[in-house]
This record gives structure tokens, C-alpha cells and sequence, in this order.
């Protein structure tokens, strides 16, 4: 069904199937009422600090209770582009949007500066991300505010002497230029 057939069906409806019908969208797709939770109820800061430490625990993951050993770090760039998507999905504020992306890179290099990782593909989906949130901030004329930041993942690329570090330069100078 196109866009337009929707608008069509949408205009034959009363107000009292119309409201049926978002109920029971609401009931029946989880995204559905999470999206209506977040519009009702935003909680941007919450939202954030939960994103945060989910990320962290990817890399610096707490002990349980109990347990003997710290657990091990899984490492997977997934949950930080998971949480990423699922702001800009619901439409959060781009500035807390754009801190999150950050975070996500910043906490990774947290991590490299003690560790070795041999995957380059680590660090290729690193620089995907830093290419996103480059482009983000740029989009949303935001990217002066989080210039600091930016530069400074890019500065601790070379101090870390990743191998891709030349293209995360090269995006910057490109940007630059503008």
C-alpha cells in the first residue's frame, strides 16, 4: 500500500476506528508503543544515561555478584550503532543524539588505548561511525558545539597509531573545507 492509498484509507475512517485502530497498533508492535511512550514521555536524560552504560559495559563490563572473575569485554560496536539508531529513530533531541554517537567512539578508544585489537574490522566500523556522526553534526548545524570532541577522537587515533587513521584525518580536512 502506498503512502497515498494510506491517506486515502486514513480519511474514510471516523474518529472512533481511527482510535481503534492506533490502540490496537499500540497493543500488538512493541515499536509502535515505544514510540508513543517516548512522544508522551520523553525522558531524553534517562534515555542517554541507560544508552551510556549499556555501551560501557560492552567494553568495561561489572562483575555480577557473586562472581569469582570480572567478565570479559565483548567488544561489539553493534550496541553503541544499535542505541545510535534507535535515537535517531524516535527523534531525540540531536544534541543528546549526537553526545550518544560520540560516546560510543570515545569509550571505544577508552578501551584500545590499554588493549590490543587486532580486527580491522574494529576499526573500520570506528571510523563508519565517526564518519556518521561527523556527517550528523554537520546535517543539524550542530557541529561546532561537539568540534572538541570530534577533533579529539581524531587526535587519539594518532596517538593510538591506528592504521585508518588517515581517513578519519581525511574526513575532517574535507569538512573543514566547507
Amino acid at each position: 500500500m502506498s503512502k497515498r492509498d494510506l491517506k486515502k484509507y486514513i480519511g474514510q475512517l471516523t474518529k472512533e476506528q481511527l482510535e481503534e485502530q492506533i490502540l490496537e497498533l499500540y497493543d500488538k508492535f512493541n515499536p509502535v508503543k515505544v514510540f508513543y511512550n517516548f512522544v508522551f514521555n520523553p525522558k531524553e536524560a534517562l534515555l542517554l544515561r541507560e544508552a551510556k552504560t549499556k555501551i560501557a559495559q560492552e567494553y568495561f563490563p561489572v562483575a555480577k555478584s557473586g562472581a569469582k572473575r570480572l567478565a570479559k569485554a565483548k567488544l561489539r560496536r553493534s550496541v553503541a550503532q544499535k542505541y545510535c539508531k534507535h535515537f535517531l529513530t524516535l527523534g531525540v533531541d540531536p544534541f543528546i543524539t549526537a553526545d550518544l554517537m560520540l560516546y560510543g567512539i570515545e569509550i571505544a578508544q577508552t578501551y584500545t588505548a590499554e588493549n590490543n585489537i587486532i580486527s580491522e574490522a574494529f576499526y573500520k566500523s570506528t571510523y563508519n561511525s565517526y564518519e556518521q556522526v561527523v556527517s550528523f553534526c554537520i546535517s543539524n548545524g550542530i557541529y561546532f558545539d561537539f568540534k572538541n570532541r570530534i577533533e579529539g577522537i581524531l587526535t587519539e587515533t594518532k596517538i593510538q597509531k591506528w592504521k585508518n587513521c588517515t581517513y578519519f584525518e581525511n574526513l575532517i580536512q574535507k569538512n573543514t573545507q566547507l
